[in-house]
């Protein structure tokens, strides 16, 4: 009886590995859904559309944008953790998704290292110092100069508390000796507004929300924290050319599902994705839109993002920021 119950339960499971693996190879056979976890018309949201429109005429299945705001991204990431995984739910987000939120958050609903599997880096854009016109600072030197002559007086507008431009611009203060008043925002937009208003001074914002306006005259550049100078902006400098070192930051935008998904369904949905991001038409797109695609493996995601944890958490643990 024993025997015949064992038997029974190896071709059960045999049987449900089989019924795994042909539905697998028939992937996708229905709608693939990618829930961004902000507002319409952010860079997660731009990465999702592009990437997923093109990605819908390659597998000839719909792919849907759902958004889903909320906790700096935390509630559409801890949605996309429960689903079931099956290729047909992902995630794209941001680094504040997936690497400041955990240092953020002490009661996070999810645990980005854990409880996704990792498919891609999409894309990346780094942040710009920007100041208002009126700001008298002209360079890094001069706005260093200035913020350890004026402590606490000028003012860093910022998308949120633990957006990618709030810790850039804790991390400036960390390394340069210097302090600054954070000013959060609800969003990029109103920040950029009031900087080229004079009614803040200092802020890193992307660079694809803040070229044109620096084109403009709208708003002074003093410096890019990539690792090299921006095309869109060859005559500002690096801030490492402008005197400050270990300040190279990127904002990104990567795709996740939910921990699990079948190897074959990870391996078509990685390879599927970097051919989108670096298909001729959607790496134009980002281009003009100050992105650089650097559409990464899952395994590669993996690796940086490890790295991007703990160089957050330091941020945030030294700077002792928190969540109100």
């Amino acid at each position: 009886m024993k025997s015949y119950a064992v038997c029974a339960l190896i071709a059960l499971t045999l049987a449900a590995v089989a019924t795994v693996s042909v539905h697998a190879a028939g992937y996708p056979e229905q709608n693939i859904t990618i829930i961004v976890p902000f507002p319409p018309g952010g860079a997660s949201d731009t990465t999702a559309r592009l990437t997923g429109n093109k990605l819908s005429e390659t597998i000839s299945k719909p792919v849907l944008v759902e958004n889903r705001a909320g906790a700096n991204g935390a509630i559409g990431a801890a949605a996309v953790k429960q689903a079931k995984p099956d290729g047909y739910t992902l995630l794209v987000g941001s680094i504040g998704v997936y690497a400041i939120n955990p240092a953020l958050y002490k009661n996070l609903k999810y645990d980005p290292l854990k409880d996704f599997d990792l498919l891609s880096v999409v894309v990346r854009t780094p942040n710009v110092l920007v100041t208002s016109p009126q700001f008298p600072a002209k360079n890094v030197a001069e706005l260093i100069a200035y913020l350890k002559k004026n402590p606490n007086q000028v003012t860093f507008a910022s998308s949120g508390v633990g957006s990618s431009d709030h810790l850039t611009a804790a991390l400036f203060w960390q390394k340069t000796g210097t302090t600054g008043i954070h000013v959060p925002y609800k969003g990029g937009a109103p920040a950029i507004n009031d900087l080229m208003g004079g009614h803040a001074n200092v802020s890193f914002q992307n660079l694809g929300a803040v070229a044109q306006q620096i084109k403009g005259g709208q708003l002074k550049a003093l410096a890019v924290t990539g690792d090299k100078r921006a095309d869109a902006l060859p005559d500002v400098p690096t801030i490492a050319e402008a005197g400050v070192a270990d300040l190279v930051v990127y904002s990104w935008q990567a795709a996740a599902a939910p921990k699990g998904l079948p190897a074959n369904i990870r391996a078509k949905l990685e390879s599927e994705l970097i051919a989108a991001a670096n298909a001729p038409d959607v790496k134009k797109q980002f281009t003009e839109l100050g992105f650089d695609v650097v559409a990464t493996t899952g395994a590669q995601f993996s690796d940086f993002l490890k790295v991007e944890v703990q160089r957050w958490k330091t941020v945030v643990e030294t700077g002792n920021i928190t969540v109100e």
